[in-house]
This record gives C-alpha cells, sequence and structure tokens, in this order.
C-alpha cells in the first residue's frame, strides 16, 4: 500500500548571518524524506536557487537512480512555483550498484540529498508585502529491502526572498560533490548482433588498470546485473593505449535504439559522466516496432496477444482479429448463461406447421438481432471511450440500473417459461397477434436477449480481438464487433439453413412442456447471480430491496391471470405496492458503494490474495517476486467460474507458494479507470485477464478460461 503524508512548515524570514532554515518532513518506517533548500542571497532574479529532497534510509532500504536497473521505480518530483519560477531536472548524484540476487538496481542507501536548481526571471514579482516565496512539491517515491513499499508525500517550504537560506549548504555541497563531472575524452558505442562495446579513451592517469564501475543512464538497454562494477573479480580491458572498454549484452526489455548512451563512471571517490556515439546498427526489438508503447506480452493457447493497433491496420491483421472474434462469439454459445437461449430458439423448429422458409428468415432475423446488438454495444462503448470515459467490454454491468433491469427481464422470462406469463392473455386479441408475436420478431428480439445475457462472458480468442479493437478507427472497430455477432449466431443460423436439421430433433411432445418449464430455473438462477452481483455494488440494501421489487412483480403478474374482482383488487394491490416500494427503496439499489466491491477484501481475508493497485505490481518485480494479477468483476460469469475452480485448486496454490507468487486481485466490478487502463496496456478491453509477471521477463497473458494445467505450466517455467 502506498504510505501518503501531507507535511508543512514555515519559519519567519531568516536572518541574512545565521542561515535561516525552513523545512517539510515526511516521516514512514523505511524513509525520513525532508524537503530542504539552498539561497545563500534570498530570492530574486538571477540569484542562485536551490531546493531538493533528501532522504534518510533506514538500514538496509534503498531508493533508486534515475535508471533504476533491473527492478524499481526512479524518484518524482513534481513542484508547484510562483509565475516567474521554474525548476529544473534533478542533478542526480552518483548512484551504487545494489545486487539482489540474479538482478542488480541502482539507487541510493543511507542518506542522499536530491538537488533540483531554480530559475528566477524577471516575472517574479512577489506582493510588496510578501516576505516569503512558497515553494510546494509533490513527490513519490519507491523504498525497499526485500519487499518494496511504494510512498509519496507533499511538502511546502517558505523561502524567505531577502535573507539567506543556508542551514542545508553542507548537504548540498555534498551532493555537488557526489554528481559525476564532465568526461572530455572520446565515447564510442560499436554494436554487434548478441550486444554492445562501450569504449571510452582519456581516463584519468588513476584510473588506469584498475576495476571501475560503469552505469547507464537509458533503463532497459543492457543487463544491469552484467554491468561492470569495481568489485569485479576479474580484471576489466584496458587497452595499451589507456581506453577502457566492456561489452554489455543487450536486455530482452529493449524498447529503444538511441543513437547515443550516456554512462556515469565511477573509480573510488571520483565519478565522470560520458556520451558515447553508436555506431552501427541496432538488431530488431524484442517486441517489434510498438515495444517502447506497449508492454512485452507473450500469450498462452487462447489468448496470444496481437500486434499493438495502427491508426490505420493492415489488412492480414484486421483479418486475423475478425477471425478471433468470430471464433470467440462461437464459443460463447457454450456459456452457461448464453445455451439456455440457444437452445430454447433450437427446439422451436420441432413446432408442427413450420416451412424450411420459415426456419431460414427465423435464422436471419436471430443473426440480425444478435449483431446489431452487438454494434450498437460496441458502437456506444468506442463513443464514450471517445469522450475521454475508461470503459471496458462488460462496462454496462458495473451500473446498478443495468443490473436490476436484468434481473427485472429474467424474472419475467422465468414467469413466461413457466407459463405464469402469457403476452396473449394480458393484452387485447388485437395488440397480441402484432408482428411481434410473430416468429421472425420474435427470433430477432431473442437475439437481442443473447447478446443482453452475453455481455457479461469473455470467451477464449475475445479478450485480445476486442482490446484490439478499442485502438482502431470506428469501423474497422465495428467490423470486429461484428464478426463477434456473427459468431455468436452461428450455430442457430447454420441449423436453420441445412436442410433436414430439424428432423435430427426430437419429435413435439409432452417433454417440450417440461423442458421449457425447467429452463426457467437458469433464468432465475441468473436472477440469483445478478442479485449477488448488485450486492458488490450497492450493498446488502440494494440487493434486498431488488429482492422486494422481484417478489411484487411475481404477485403482480399472478394477479394477472385471475379474474373478476379479485384480479382487479390483487393486480392494484401489487402495482401500488412496487410504484411505493420503487419511490422508497429505489435508492438503494441504484446506489453505488465503492467500499461494498467484495471481491479483494474477500480475497484478502483469504490470506493469498491482495488488492491491485497502480505501482504494485512494480513494487513486488523491484523486490524480485513474481506477481500474479487476476483481472476480474463479481459480474463475469468465466471470472467467478475460474476463481471457484483453476484458481482455488490446492495444487495451484501450492504452486503459488513454493514459487513465492505475490497474488494480487485487481476488482472492476465498479468502473476504476486505473484498472481500465492496465487492461489497455495489456492489449484487453475486458475480464478476465490473467497475468504472470516475473521481474526482467515479459508479461505472461493466460487465457480466459483458465486451466489447471496451464497455470501450473506457467508456473512451472518461474
Amino acid at each position: 500500500m502506498a504510505t501518503t503524508a501531507w507535511a508543512q512548515f514555515s519559519s519567519p524570514a531568516a536572518s541574512s548571518v545565521g542561515g535561516g532554515a525552513v523545512s517539510a518532513v515526511v516521516q514512514t518506517e523505511q524513509v525520513r524524506a525532508e524537503l530542504v533548500a539552498y539561497a545563500p542571497d534570498g530570492v530574486s532574479a538571477g540569484k542562485p536557487v536551490w531546493v531538493g529532497l533528501q532522504l534518510t534510509h533506514q538500514p538496509q532500504w534503498h531508493t533508486y537512480w534515475k535508471n533504476a536497473g533491473d527492478s524499481g521505480l526512479p524518484t518524482r518530483l513534481e513542484w508547484s512555483l510562483p509565475a516567474g519560477v521554474t525548476a529544473g531536472e534533478i542533478a542526480w548524484p552518483t548512484p551504487q550498484k545494489i545486487n539482489i540476487g540474479s538482478l542488480a538496481n541502482f539507487g541510493y542507501e543511507g542518506t542522499v540529498l536530491l538537488p533540483v536548481p531554480l530559475s528566477i526571471d524577471k516575472a517574479f514579482a512577489p506582493s510588496a508585502l510578501a516576505d516569503t516565496m512558497e515553494v510546494k512539491l509533490s513527490a513519490s517515491w519507491l523504498v525497499c529491502k526485500q519487499e518494496c513499499v511504494p510512498q509519496d508525500g507533499n511538502f511546502v517550504l517558505q523561502l524567505p526572498l531577502r535573507g539567506s537560506t543556508a542551514l542545508h549548504a553542507a548537504d548540498f555541497e555534498r551532493a555537488r560533490a557526489a554528481q559525476p563531472v564532465a568526461h572530455n575524452g572520446k565515447s564510442e558505442v560499436q554494436l554487434a548482433k548478441d550486444g554492445l562495446t562501450v569504449t571510452i579513451a582519456g581516463l584519468p592517469a588513476a584510473w588506469l588498470g584498475k576495476n571501475i564501475s560503469a552505469f547507464i543512464e537509458a533503463p532497459d538497454i543492457i543487463e544491469t546485473a552484467r554491468s561492470p562494477s569495481a568489485s569485479d573479480s576479474k580484471p576489466q580491458n584496458w587497452s595499451g593505449d589507456g581506453s577502457w572498454s566492456a561489452t554489455l549484452p543487450y536486455s530482452t526489455l529493449r524498447s529503444e535504439s538511441p543513437a547515443s548512451l550516456a554512462f556515469v563512471l565511477v573509480s573510488g571517490t571520483q565519478s565522470l559522466r560520458t556520451q558515447a556515439t553508436v555506431h552501427g546498427t541496432w538488431p530488431p526489438l524484442p517486441t517489434g516496432p510498438a515495444a517502447s508503447a506497449t508492454p512485452q506480452l507473450t500469450g498462452t493457447s487462447g489468448s496470444a496477444p496481437l500486434p499493438p493497433a495502427k491508426a490505420d491496420a493492415g489488412l492480414g491483421t484486421w483479418a486475423l482479429a475478425m477471425g478471433a472474434a468470430l471464433l470467440g462469439g462461437l464459443i460463447l454459445n457454450l456459456m452457461p448463461c448464453v445455451f439456455p437461449v440457444l437452445a430454447i430458439k433450437v427446439l422451436g423448429f420441432t413446432r408442427p406447421g413450420q416451412s424450411h422458409v420459415s426456419h431460414r428468415t427465423q435464422g436471419l432475423a436471430y443473426t440480425a438481432g444478435v449483431v446489431l446488438s452487438f454494434l450498437a454495444l460496441g458502437g456506444l462503448m468506442l463513443a464514450l471511450r471517445a469522450g475521454g470515459e475508461r470503459l471496458g467490454w462488460g462496462f454496462q454491468l458495473q451500473s446498478p440500473a443495468v443490473i436490476a433491469a436484468l434481473a427485472l427481464l429474467f424474472t419475467l422470462i422465468g414467469l413466461n417459461l413457466m407459463g405464469l406469463l402469457e403476452v396473449g392473455n394480458l393484452l387485447p386479441g388485437k395488440l397480441a397477434s402484432l408482428q411481434l408475436r410473430h416468429p421472425v420478431g420474435d427470433a430477432f428480439l431473442s437475439g437481442v436477449l443473447a447478446v443482453a445475457i452475453a455481455s457479461p462472458c469473455t470467451a477464449p480468442f475475445m479478450g485480445a480481438s476486442l482490446g484490439y479493437a478499442i485502438a482502431l478507427p470506428a469501423l474497422q472497430a465495428l467490423g470486429i464487433f461484428a464478426a463477434l455477432g456473427v459468431g455468436l449466431a452461428l450455430p442457430f443460423l447454420a441449423i436453420s439453413w441445412i436442410p433436414g436439421s430439424a428432423k435430427l430433433l426430437p419429435r413435439p411432445g409432452a417433454w417440450m412442456v417440461t423442458l421449457r418449464r425447467f429452463l426457467a430455473f437458469p433464468m432465475w438462477a441468473t436472477v440469483v447471480w445478478l442479485l449477488w452481483v448488485l450486492g458488490h455494488l450497492s450493498g446488502v440494501d440494494g440487493a434486498a430491496s431488488l429482492l422486494a421489487l422481484l417478489l411484487c412483480l411475481a404477485l403482480l403478474v399472478w394477479s394477472l391471470r385471475l379474474s373478476g374482482r379479485s384480479r382487479v383488487v390483487l393486480s392494484a394491490i401489487a402495482l401500488l405496492t412496487g410504484i411505493w416500494l420503487t419511490a422508497s427503496l429505489g435508492p438503494n439499489v441504484l446506489r453505488e458503494e465503492a467500499a461494498a466491491s467484495a471481491s479483494a477484501s474477500a480475497g484478502s481475508a483469504a490470506g493469498a490474495w491482495q488488492p491491485w493497485e497502480p505501482g504494485r505490481v512494480e513494487a513486488e518485480l523491484a523486490a524480485g517476486k513474481p506477481v500474479f494479477v487476476d483481472f476480474t468483476a463479481a459480474w463475469c460469469i468465466t471470472c467467478q467460474y475460474n476463481k471457484k475452480t483453476t484458481l482455488a485448486d490446492a495444487t495451484v496454490q501450492a504452486d503459488f507458494s513454493a514459487k513465492k507468487v505475490s497474488l494480487l486481485r485487481a476488482d472492476w466490478t465498479h468502473r476504476d479507470p486505473a484498472i481500465t487502463q492496465a487492461l489497455s496496456d495489456l492489449g484487453r478491453s475486458g475480464v478476465p485477464v490473467y497475468v504472470l509477471y516475473q521481474p526482467g521477463k515479459p508479461a505472461v497473458v493466460l487465457s480466459e478460461l483458465l486451466g489447471v494445467g496451464e497455470l501450473r505450466s506457467a508456473l512451472a517455467r518461474l
């Protein structure tokens, strides 16, 4: 968990002799962070003014340099300054190499000051009554030992305009002395197939023949653990002309091909900084040209990442995404939330008196309902994302109102399947015989219904194709949504068009009535699940309120089947009660409770699982630990199935423990922009998504229908 603190300290203007110091301090268990300043001549245009964050670490804890190495994050400083005052870059002191197992990091232990120069120009015009200038800093740092803790703090400092601020002059002088000095000798980097060779000439005579430490400023260019160190057991390479050189292997995470590289070289207490020109041709990036903008991913069966989408996707890649969407839609028919609708429609072909033309027309109508619904849902999602909303597949189920509407719909469908709700008994004869009762209209609406109840599900191949679609131009993206709809409708369409397929179905009989009524129970089971989801979104009161409304709805449906005065009285009571419940309890249903999202808390209660948060994965990796992230939501049926089977499997849990894997659960039940962005970075737009990270390696995205064998195989490769 991130540690946040707000500290403020101010003092009156200090005398010009005494060096009045003002400071702000944030104290955590691992670090004491203090905002300090050095302004020997006061604050005015052209005068030297320095500020900085001083970090004092507890023993064995460390924070990071501008290039953190194999893991970790550099300290970030964001300044809020008056008009006419600008902050420069951090004047990074020379770091040290910190070895952690087979990994190496660059950072600081003990006490370090990160100084930043302030430029005061003529636009700085404080009030005539002002005697101080306010400096605000928002800082974040990652502090690590065996474990890592992301922390941040907000600081305020009042600098005297006319007095001297010099209490920390010695600290700034030590920081200046710790900064590398520019090296004027010749430096170059020669590229080869498997690594680069850096050669530096003109080094101080006192360095010749000694082992020196080298720190590359650009991250993820070389294997950090192989960087030269003064503590190397073998002599380093010195040529007869006094030039030093080292050959360094490329990083597997390299995401850029720079034309020059900066190095900091250290021997004893001396350090030099040199900018080396790169000669030769860089080998291809490990993950292609988009590696600098997209996390490096590998995939398993059913989840291989598609190339990052471009503004104008190539025909081949787009066709691949269309095929994946088609296959994902086809598999979606096997989901427990979709199969009952398909079964009911197929069995409708057994009714006598229907022609082949009628079957084919219904198949086309069902397909139209499915495809148009997918296009509408995809278009809405793309439009909202274009407007700045961070949404993904299944976003509609993050709304309590949609959950409540679906629960009402499925309750009515269940009552209809039970024979308790017949449209013909509720409407005048002429209305009941309108085209809405025609098989074609019924088939179209069944397609719409199939999409509505399929939206919480993500089948294999869907995740990659939809994640790819959201970054495409609108027409290409909608093509992928249409392919998904065609895949979902394909089984019913095929049966309706294959001659004689209806003859393969059992003959009509009393069994059809029994099956029809039996299928009401999966619908009501879906209502139970929706109530559970609503409990996560709106709390227990919201779920109980909706249950009361559903009970009132059932009473209304039953009363409408009566006749005479009983029908009028009881239906009126049910209707008025429903209106009253809607007015009084409706707010409970629609209210979102941020604390009601129980997925992450339940995971924490189980002991091993911890809630995901931005920066948490990086913190765990910086500590040298592998990480498994479960991107999930209470409304995602596939997520819940995987959670109760694969993730709860005893052998999987034993593997997690043996490999010391940190388990994080990203709960997307509520709309969460941070999780949406994390999914987008992984090339996904919906859940479930399962990702296995390990230090210094690309992330592995597993398939949506996660199997025990697949997960154990991935863990075995750690």
